[in-house]
């Protein structure tokens, strides 16, 4: 369905207020946003104003709009007389965003294994029962998103607000990360309901309480995966 077609059927749902459908905009926004994470549209790749219109059934003054809103979260790059692009992550980008994260999830399970609040590991089981059901529908946008919680809610078991804000400022670059990693994954390794298990099984850990061993697992967890299929590495 394109983004006007998904726009007038919104605006046609009974109870709703004139400005509650999304916007063109929006919608057009979701979809590219989904095709970038899903892995259709390809890191470096150009963006062809002609072919997104059709694709998403709108014209291209909402269509540039929209590609502006993905230039601000980092998802998409526009440069004057040269076209918009999706964001290419240099070897350093990648490396240098892939060694702090790890350096902010080691500390957190320093800081918060054995878990002394339920109410983390709620969340934890939370994000993952999302994933399992991203998984089920082959919705691998939204897998990436709710990757991105599960770790997110790992750094949450530490209960240190500041080391969930540097978490949190890496959002759109580790989501790039995320789903680059999730192609490489399903092409090289496994199917998508193995990757859900995965992270079943860092949580099982997680949940015995032992921190070396949760650490001996992170380690082990393949976020790397999609740097080792680029050197040819299975």
């Amino acid at each position: 369905m394109s983004a006007a077609e998904q726009g007038a059927e919104a605006a046609s749902r009974p109870g709703r207020g004139v400005l509650d459908p999304p916007s063109l905009v929006q919608l057009a926004a979701e979809e590219l946003r989904r095709m970038i994470l899903a892995g259709e549209l390809a890191p470096g790749e150009r963006l062809i104003e002609e072919r997104l219109t059709e694709h998403l059934g709108i014209s291209r003054p909402p269509l540039r709009e929209a590609m502006r809103t993905l230039q601000h979260e980092g998802l998409i790059d526009l440069q004057p007389r040269r076209g918009a692009t999706v964001t290419r992550l240099s070897d350093d980008d990648v490396f240098e965003i892939l060694t702090l994260r790890s350096a902010v999830e080691r500390l957190a399970i320093e800081l918060g294994v054995p878990v002394t609040d339920e109410a983390r590991l709620v969340r934890c089981r939370a994000a993952l029962a999302e994933m399992e059901r991203c998984a089920e529908r082959e919705d691998r946008a939204h897998l990436v998103q709710r990757g991105y919680d599960f770790h997110r809610a790992i750094v949450g078991l530490a209960g240190h607000r500041r080391l969930e804000g540097v978490y949190d400022s890496l959002h759109q670059q580790l989501l790039l990360c995320m789903a680059m990693n999730l192609y490489a994954r399903e092409h090289y390794y496994e199917n998508l309901r193995t990757h859900v298990n995965r992270h079943r099984t860092l949580l099982e850990v997680i949940e015995s309480g032992d921190p070396k061993a949760v650490l001996a697992a992170l380690a082990a967890h393949g976020e790397r995966s999609f740097t080792q299929a680029k050197q040819g590495i299975r």
